[in-house]
């Protein structure tokens, strides 16, 4: 029990930099479901159970077009398809001894930021550091959207703009960290930002939604990575020595 709240406490230590940046974010989402006609009640509960920028700001959209729950539906489940695939990453660092329930719970929580704090985590992953990076992500999200809807039209346009950029600032200073040392790990990423940029651009991909872009090149770019740089059978568990994936990889344990 003590050792599950140890977990549970870095778990919210390391979720406190996610928080502020989704207060930003989620802080526009509130101005807009307040001129969306959402009241702060109807909001606050959409950020609490949602957890999904993208899918939040396009629900907006949607239902100022009177669009049926079925579009709603459909374009929810595109736009967060990329969760599924986190998810299956995130199950392979919790022991195989984990409850169901305790996986069921942690799916909830999994965002872009979220997970890519818990993979960076070394050696398998305690459930309850994923409760303590998801109790202080999701209230931030929660607080911004409520503040957001009863502040109204009270802040200038600059700052509002600025605001919705945050996001992406957290995101890079999640995924440089791990990126410092690994050549490979480093490619992947700028493999990445070039690939996704040549996809914005590509006239046949215009049509498609920007979550099933995302779904396409991290099934594209892992697949080749997981090809071309395999990692080696001993290097994903090493328990005698404390070692885990990351520290491998940095070590050259690479074939």
């Amino acid at each position: 029990m003590e050792t599950n709240r140890i977990h549970w406490k870095n778990g919210f230590r390391d979720g406190i930099p996610i928080a502020l940046g989704y207060f930003a974010v989620s802080f526009t989402f509130g101005l807009l479901a307040k001129k969306a006609g959402l009241t702060p009640f109807q909001a606050v509960a959409i950020s609490l159970t949602n957890l999904t920028s993208a899918g939040q700001f396009a629900a907006l959209g949607l239902m100022g077009a009177s669009a049926t729950y079925l579009e709603m539906a459909s374009t929810q489940l595109i736009l967060n398809l990329r969760y599924c695939l986190m998810s299956c990453a995130l199950s392979q660092k919790l022991d195989s001894k984990v409850p169901f329930w305790h996986r069921f719970l942690l799916a909830h929580g999994v965002t872009d930021e979220i997970f890519g704090v818990a993979v960076c985590k070394s050696g398998k992953l305690n459930p309850f550091y994923q409760y303590g990076l998801m109790s202080s992500a999701i209230p931030g999200w929660t607080l911004g959207t409520f503040f957001g809807v009863i502040s109204g039209d009270v802040l200038p346009e600059r700052i509002i703009s600025a605001l919705s950029i945050a996001l992406y600032g957290m995101f890079i200073a999640v995924i440089i960290p791990p990126a410092k040392g690994n050549r490979i790990l480093t490619g992947i990423i700028l493999l990445s930002m070039l690939t996704s940029l040549f996809f914005t651009k590509l006239v046949v991909f215009q049509y498609v939604s920007p979550g099933f872009k995302i779904i396409l090149l991290t099934i594209l770019i892992a697949g080749m990575a997981a090809f071309l740089f395999p990692m080696k059978e001993a290097a994903e568990s090493c328990p005698a020595e404390g070692r885990s994936i990351a520290p491998a990889l940095r070590e050259g344990g690479l074939p």
